[in-house]
């Protein structure tokens, strides 16, 4: 009798620690609805979200095995956070790709790594790669480089691509570009405070219609090489002790800073999408911030989520020190239908890996009287 209070009374505390962690699960899922400015303290509460995630889930097959009439606090907690796992790791039955359907790819190039490449050989990996997609829109960020490395890729995207045009950061520091098998008509600024990152707004003719497509490089952490390094060993268990906290409180402050930076050109950016709602647009580009966090919900309020829609799996796109999320994204209005979006880990030259999708026009529906 004894024992069987003993197991009844572990079986009650388990099941606390699983309402637990559904309630924190709710709280940094949706934290990112939350503007950093007004919340600093819960600015990055949403990137520990696929921590209770995957916790939650030992919970559910813990119940299953054990106790299955519990293993409604676990599934509580997925439909409670439906949203937040949606958008974390989607699951989506694929669809094929239709005929006419727009490519559209977006790929911070870091530029083109020309300063840690030598030879021409290896300097014309990146380009080549690009112009093998055979993407109908390129949205490149970063991709300012050397006059050796821009004769690279000119003789691969030049003969693919008849329309490009290019937009500077205000220091001159990033260089945002587009390559489109449509006519550029014209390229629209829009203005956030930052000297050394940017959004612009390129109109497209694309048969007949005219569609906006957005190219964003939002607000980095800005981390020295150095920071990189001491980050990229604490996720490895290299760095311990006051070393480790140091890095970690540096890490934080950082964080902090970027996200407060970033906010405002997120909701910039939200502002001229909702000011040109009665148009077609397609919006991409590198956020610097993770498919739950404010930058992401802010923007896409008014967009499909071509990612959610139609990808499977995290879709990893920053791959370098440690920091393995999904910052670059495609967004576009609901004229379109997006299909088979995903991010392509076959080239590893920058420290993103691009991401496409496919677009096809949905069909214009007619009023009736």
């Amino acid at each position: 009798m004894k024992l069987k209070s003993i197991k009844e009374q572990f079986l009650k505390t388990i099941a606390s620690a699983n309402v637990a962690t559904v309630v924190l699960m709710a709280a940094t899922g949706f934290s990112g609805w939350l503007s950093p400015m007004a919340f600093p303290l819960l600015t990055h509460a949403n990137l520990t979200f696929p921590f209770f995630l995957v916790i939650n889930i030992f919970f559910l097959l813990f119940w299953l095995l054990i106790q299955p009439r519990r293993i409604l606090i676990p599934l509580a907690g997925l439909v409670i956070c439906y949203h937040p796992v949606r958008q974390t790791c989607p699951i989506n039955i694929p669809e094929a790709v239709p005929e006419g359907a727009l490519k559209v790819m977006s790929f911070n190039v870091m530029m083109y790594a020309f300063t840690t490449l030598s030879t021409d050989e290896e300097l014309s990996e990146l380009p080549a790669y690009i112009a093998r997609q055979d993407a109908d829109i390129v949205c490149l960020q970063e991709a300012d480089c050397n006059p050796t490395t821009q004769n690279i890729v000119d003789k691969y995207l030049n003969p693919v691509y008849s329309y490009s045009d290019t937009a500077w950061s205000r220091n001159h520091g990033d260089k945002l570009v587009i390559y489109s098998k449509y006519p550029i008509l014209k390229k629209e600024h829009i203005f956030f405070d930052s000297t050394t990152n940017k959004s612009v707004a390129f109109h497209l003719d694309i048969n007949g219609d005219t569609v906006i497509v957005v190219n964003n490089h939002l607000q980095s952490l800005r981390l020295s090489a150095e920071e990189k390094k001491g980050f990229e060993s604490m996720v490895e268990g290299k760095m311990k002790g006051d070393s480790a906290k140091q890095n970690s409180q540096k890490l934080v402050d950082k964080l902090t800073e970027a996200a407060r930076k970033r906010a405002p050109q997120a909701e910039t950016v939200a502002k001229y999408v909702a000011d040109n709602r009665d148009r077609s647009i397609i919006l991409c580009g590198d956020f610097n911030d993770g498919p739950l966090s404010y930058t992401n919900h802010t923007i896409g309020k008014n967009l499909i989520n071509c990612y959610t829609q139609t990808a499977n799996g995290p879709g990893i796109s920053y791959h370098r020190n440690g920091f393995l999320v999904r910052i670059d994204n495609i967004f576009c209005t609901d004229d379109w239908q997006p299909f088979a979006c995903k991010v392509d880990d076959e080239i590893d030259i920058s420290d993103h890996y691009p991401i496409c999708c496919w677009l096809k026009k949905r069909p214009k529906t007619v009023k009736k009287d």
